[in-house]
């Protein structure tokens, strides 16, 4: 067995197919309802927005999708990421839990988004697009967009959650750096965002209200397509490189894991890391245990509605089923921001409501207390949103010396902290506080709904 701290692949054994877990899903997803007739959508109804192959992978039950060789030439530039043995963090933690983590901040964006934004921007490029547009909460979909796009020759506008625009403005030199084109949002670019600041002028913006700005923009501009860097189908099935990789990993180590834990804002990242695991527990009979961690101010898995809700406030979108706040629920601005949004995407909220996974949900000062451990075992400092897989992991580990239990824990580090150091400091200041969600305060949004709720 291995003792190395740093697990490495070599380029040839990145993969060279997308896992689709709809292929062995128990239960298959309700289908999505067309915004105006509830009726389920086609193909025709998303050809406004997307490119035709990415439709077809969003239905696809295939289990896997080939990656086309002009994406894995670009994923090489820092793909097979690392996977790590955090010694130090458990020797802190005197646990008998074996701690791995898989590091995707050695991305040109710092995180795991290029994975599916490099795959979209391809495929919107070889159907004729001229540019995408696009939201982000705290910037890292946005930046990582906006790198794809420049290598493909697209044009990049980023409506970025107003909040995130004003707490992290070097995630927005970032994506001007790549040529994209910035908005605070909401903004007065599109008639969604007018109607929510004559309803509020100092809304913080959400990632709703965002998508909502991208989406009309999309629709009404030619030549320009959507993009979305989570909750879909088909950003899931991108994001699966990242589990792939560490299977092959864990098998040098010796190693199988328990427990796989990730952060959770949509369900790009969480996807990435557990579905290729959930396959075991499919196909093989294995009982891996994947957690999805979520904020305590924004706990859509924990305590929101299993129905179906449009993905974004304007009501633009298709109605997913889906575990949800409401659409128009605006999260407390915590620093966490791309994990402020108000519903989980279709696969993981099926997989929920079937008991195949968990979910958890930790207030923002545990986090960062996670990730300033992280931080000075480590040596990573962990962005905000990685900061609650930390958590979660830890408490795991603390769990398995109570239990006396040896343990193998994997969690997917999505991203670098290196821009969010006014989170940092605002912690250490002692400005942060944890944010209590009232029940008025928690089911106001969910009691605006008038959709079909998903049985």
């Amino acid at each position: 067995m291995s003792t190395s701290k740093k697990i490495l692949l070599n380029e040839s054994e990145m993969p060279h197919n997308y896992y689709n877990i709809q292929a062995d899903m128990p239960n298959p997803m309700l289908p999505p309802l067309h915004p105006g007739t509830k009726q389920p959508i086609g193909p025709e109804d998303l050809a406004a927005i997307f490119p035709m192959e990415l439709i077809k992978q969003e239905v696809s039950k295939e289990r896997y999708i080939e990656i086309p060789d002009e994406v894995r030439k670009i994923y090489k530039l820092y793909r097979p990421t690392p996977l790590y043995r955090a010694f130090e963090l458990e020797k802190l933690l005197d646990t008998p839990a074996k701690i791995y983590y898989k590091y995707e901040g050695v991305s040109p964006a710092g995180s795991h988004k290029p994975n599916t934004a490099i795959a979209q921007a391809y495929y919107n490029k070889m159907e004729g697009a001229k540019g995408l547009v696009t939201e982000t909460g705290a910037g890292q979909w946005g930046s990582a967009l906006s790198f794809a796009c420049q290598k493909f020759g697209l044009s990049c506008e980023v409506y970025m959650v107003k909040i995130s625009y004003d707490q992290k403005p070097y995630r927005k030199v970032m994506m001007n750096t790549w040529g994209a084109t910035v908005i605070a949002s909401p903004s007065r670019n599109t008639n969604s965002g007018r109607t929510i600041l004559a309803q509020d002028p100092d809304s913080p913006g959400s990632l709703g209200i965002a998508i909502s700005e991208a989406v009309e923009r999309a629709a009404t501009t030619e030549g320009i397509n959507y993009a979305l860097g989570s909750v879909l189908n088909h950003v899931l099935l991108h994001q699966t490189v990242i589990g792939q990789e560490a299977i092959k990993q864990l098998e040098m180590t010796g190693d199988f894991p328990d427990i796989v834990v990730a952060p959770f804002g949509g369900g790009s990242n969480f996807a990435g890391i557990a579905f290729p695991f959930l396959r075991y527990n499919f196909q093989e009979g294995k009982k891996v245990r994947c957690i999805a961690v979520e904020p305590a101010s924004c706990p859509k898995l924990t305590k929101g509605d299993f129905r179906y809700d449009f993905g974004d406030t304007a009501g633009l979108t298709p109605l997913i089923p889906m575990y949800t706040l409401g659409h128009n629920f605006v999260p407390e601005p915590i620093h966490a921001g791309g994990l402020r949004y108000h519903g989980a995407g279709a696969i993981v909220s099926q997989l929920l409501k079937d008991k195949l996974i968990e979910a958890s949900a930790i207030a923002q000062l545990e986090c960062f207390e996670a990730g300033v451990k992280f931080a000075q075992t480590e040596g990573i400092i962990p962005a905000p949103e990685a900061t609650h897989g930390i958590a979660q992991v830890i408490r795991e580990a603390k769990k398995a010396k109570i239990e006396g239990k040896q343990k193998t824990i994997l969690f997917n580090l999505c991203g670098h902290g290196y821009f969010d150091m006014s989170a940092y400091q605002a912690y250490f200041n002692g400005e942060l506080q944890d944010h209590e969600l009232t029940d008025t305060e928690l089911y106001s949004a969910l009691r605006e709904l008038d959709t079909p709720v998903a049985i």
